[in-house]
């Protein structure tokens, strides 16, 4: 039983970015600071010095004058952010001064009103719809004031009784007490439901400490396995977990058995090529674990019975590049999602269990151009598809006495609908979740049998919610070669679409992952205050397809950055806002596409807020040591061996293609210990804005030293990052009136 997608859905309702000194000796690399200011009573921004790196692959050679900020020793950093080299520390701890002086203090009391808000928009005491295993209902629950998440459990027969007698399993606040980060990881619970294996981050670098506790007993075994990557499986037997190891650059690259009576461990799977990571899953019978091998754009997946200890590993279909697929067991075969023979939305396959090869697959659903084929999932009795056309997800639930189909959709303009773990296997109930920009997340039991819907829960806003005060739209947006690019719209219903409103367009773009049309309680706090707020559904997602994917990415990258900047300027040509007005919002990837739209169209925003950005393209894809590296060549290309991919990454690298233009006012962050976009980006980047565009901006670097990719953990003090990043976002238009950074002031 998996009870961190318990913890995902909680957290979602929570949560809803002048001057230069140039030294030439090789061995100083102290941070400094200048005397020109940007404005009369702000102190001197920190400035990075600038020390000569020529860097020369593939017959091109480029100087990155600012490579020192990245530690040499980055890997023990990950692990313990104290070891980071004291020139770095005083720099970026600088940076953090300069932005607190600057913009935080002068915006505190509204940021308190702002986290105040969103604060008070969240139910503290909450807790999940109960999931069903068995003889236990387990559920995830806050306690008023709580931080972290608390794990419990209650007899199967009282699993919707609120008031009924609970066993504690885990406490986060606990756990978390005293802690500058804390996470939990991946939670399973023992087949015979006597044990709990559970990991934990301390760090925020995603390397996870895994242990057991006994339920009845409370008696914890403490760190059992170090450094683990997330997923874990129970043998069926109870006797043994299953985890996955990271190597010596933090890549997840084998599945390891651990004995809970020796306490050995026994290896079962080692990948040797460093662009495959590997994970590990139970189908939803429990029946077998898959250890899944995987690199962008191709997949190799490998089963074994959960009750063999020492198991031998059969394979589903070895890996032939470009060809990806998952599976699941259902009516004692394997269904097959799978894009061969050019299937580019995917198809649905099945095969006997015995099959080694996909010349033993048989079709079950074709190939439907335009239909995305997102995943399926299995009970005893049914199948249950998830789709996407046109944007917009449905769920189709296939009988299996008599192949039979029906579908559940909705009809608002925008939405997003998402399966629950919910019920066991053989019980024929589907949960599944759905919300949009203005209707509360809802979680809804629906009966396979019957086919009614019970609806468990809506999200409780404590502060008030009403609907009808907000209007949701999607409109289409075209794009410099005609392709429409969906464009999900809230506004407060006295908003006015005359060009006068401010706007703030969010964006991702990459790796085929599409945002969702969901519900944000945070950005209400903008909407109310008379922002408009949209997302840009661009070529990079999966929104319309796969296809949208390919034509977002590798030599069509660029696709992504003229989508957005498209969008942008199709909104503000419909009166949705005015130029200058547009503040652009992205993280990680979408930080990339934050600074690849500034490069293009500075003067469209008034503002960007840039998340731990990924914006050193050019520098990271060169560097086989950093864990995402190797994999992700089939995302962005590889410069180290192909001169066109080089010259692809360096024509729209954001750190690569900074130059003197009239850039907005930024708001710029990371995470020292973040394995996924690594500190050295961000702080870079702001560097050399300072460098190249010293009239510009301002721009702020603000570097959390005790997190990694997510930021602060915990369900509040995230809140107060977000309230930071709206806080710029009002500054940015206008809206402050004690913090003149709009641009013309």
């Amino acid at each position: 039983m998996r009870l961190a997608a318990n913890l995902a859905g909680l957290m979602a309702a929570t949560t809803l970015l002048t001057g230069c000194m140039t030294v030439n000796e090789e061995t100083d690399t102290s941070a400094a600071l200048v005397a020109d200011t940007p404005a009369a009573s702000w102190p001197a921004p920190p400035v990075a010095q600038r020390i000569d790196h020529e860097i020369t692959q593939v017959g091109r050679t480029r100087n990155d004058p600012y490579n020192w900020l990245k530690d040499e020793n980055w890997q023990e950093v990950m692990r313990e952010p104290s070891l980071l080299r004291a020139d770095i520390r005083d720099y970026l701890l600088a940076e953090n001064a300069f932005t607190k002086t600057v913009l935080e203090d002068p915006t505190a009391a509204l940021r308190e009103e702002l986290f105040a808000e969103m604060r008070g928009r969240i139910k503290e005491d909450d807790s999940s719809v109960p999931d069903i295993d068995g003889p236990w209902a387990y559920y995830t629950r806050f306690r008023e004031g709580g931080e972290y998440a608390v794990f419990a459990r209650r007899p199967a027969a009282d699993a919707f009784n609120a008031a009924a007698p609970e066993t504690l399993l885990l406490d986060g606040d606990a756990l978390g007490d005293g802690q500058d980060y804390f996470a939990f990881g991946d939670i399973e619970v023992s087949p015979d439901h006597n044990f709990i294996a559970y990991g934990t981050d301390l760090k925020g670098s995603e390397f996870y400490q895994i242990r057991v506790k006994n339920i009845e007993t409370g008696e914890d075994t403490g760190v059992l396995i170090d450094n683990a990557y997330g997923p874990m499986e129970w043998s069926k037997t109870g006797k043994a977990i299953f985890w996955v190891a990271r190597d010596s650059n933090g890549r997840p690259n084998a599945v390891y058995q651990r004995s809970l009576e020796s306490g050995e461990d026994m290896l079962i799977y080692e990948e040797q090529d460093p662009a495959f990571f590997v994970s590990i899953s139970t189908t939803e019978s429990e029946e077998l674990i898959l250890i899944n091998a995987s690199g962008h754009t191709t997949s190799e997946i490998h089963w074994f019975p959960s009750d063999e200890l020492n198991p031998k590993l059969r394979t589903v279909a070895p890996r032939v590049t470009d060809h990806e697929y998952s599976v699941t067991q259902w009516d004692g075969e394997f269904y097959i999602i799978t894009n061969m023979d050019g299937a580019v939305d995917y198809k649905l396959m099945k095969a006997p269990l015995s099959a080694t090869s996909p010349a033993e697959w048989e079709e079950v659903i074709p190939h439907r151009p335009g239909t995305l084929l997102m995943g399926i999932t299995a009970q005893q009795d049914y199948l249950t598809i998830m789709e996407r056309e046109n944007g917009l997800p449905r769920i189709v639930i296939q009988a299996r006495a008599d192949g039979s189909t029906h579908s559940i959709s909705f009809d608002e303009a925008a939405y997003e609908l998402q399966l629950d773990g919910g019920y066991d296997y053989k019980t024929p109930i589907l949960r599944f979740d759905y919300a949009s920009p203005t209707t509360p997340d809802q979680v809804y039991d629906y009966d396979l049998n019957t086919r009614e819907k019970t609806l468990r829960k809506t999200r409780e806003v404590p502060s008030g919610h009403n609907p009808a005060d907000y209007v949701v739209e999607r409109i289409m947006a075209p794009s410099w070669d005609g392709a429409e690019v969906p464009v999900t719209i809230l506004r407060h219903k006295d908003t006015p679409v005359d060009g006068t409103a401010p706007l703030l367009l969010y964006g991702y773009g990459s790796y085929g992952m599409s945002m969702p049309a969901d519900f944000r309680t945070g950005r209400l706090s903008l909407v109310d205050r008379g922002f408009i707020y949209a997302i840009a559904h661009i070529r990079g997602g999966m929104e319309k397809g796969y296809q949208w994917y390919l034509d977002g990415k590798l030599e069509k990258k660029t696709n992504t950055f003229k989508d957005f900047v498209v969008a942008g300027e199709y909104l503000v040509a419909q009166g949705y806002s005015a130029k200058g007005r547009v503040v652009a919002h992205g993280g990680s990837a979408g930080g990339l596409l934050m600074g690849a739209a500034a490069n293009m169209d500075p003067e469209l925003f008034g503002g960007i807020i840039a998340a731990v950005p990924f914006v050193d393209v050019l520098n990271t894809m060169s560097d086989e040591s950093l864990p995402l590296t190797p994999p992700e060549w089939p995302e962005w290309g590889n410069p180290l061996t192909d001169e066109s991919a080089y010259d692809t990454i360096l024509a729209y690298s954001p750190y690569d293609q900074v130059s003197n233009k009239p850039y907005p006012a930024m708001l710029i962050t990371g995470g020292v210990t973040d394995p996924r976009v690594t500190y050295w980006e961000p702080a870079k980047w702001a560097a050399k804005l300072r460098h190249e565009a010293p009239e510009a901006g301002p721009y702020f670097l603000r570097i959390n030293m005790d997190a990694g990719h997510g930021g602060a953990s915990g369900r509040f003090e995230g809140l107060k990052e977000v309230a930071t990043e709206y806080a710029f976002a009002l500054a940015a238009v206008g809206k402050v009136e004690n913090l003149k950074i709009q641009r013309g002031e």
